[in-house]
């Protein structure tokens, strides 16, 4: 399911082109989500990464991660939503 979500998160990160030629990457849906590289295929390996970490302190925190794609690593949203199902 994390390879899902990042998979689906990465396919919405938009890039842009600096002045000094470098890359700078974001994904909106995950604020604070950035990266900066020499090529963009270097700022896309180093976002990706940014976006582990991220998840991984969300997840620790127990933090509200957005839905992504129908992908939901929310889990206490997730527990709440299966336990008010079952009556």
């Amino acid at each position: 399911m994390l390879l899902e979500y990042v998979s689906a998160a990465m396919k919405t990160a938009s890039y842009e082109k600096m002045e000094d030629g470098s890359f700078c990457g974001t994904i909106r849906r995950c604020p604070g989500t950035i990266a900066f590289a020499k090529t963009l295929y270097e700022c896309q390996e180093e976002l990706r990464s940014v976006l582990e970490d991220w998840l991984i302190v969300k997840l620790r925190h127990g933090d509200a991660i957005p839905v992504l794609s129908g992908v939901n690593l929310n889990l206490r949203a997730s527990r709440a939503a299966s336990a008010s199902a079952r009556g």
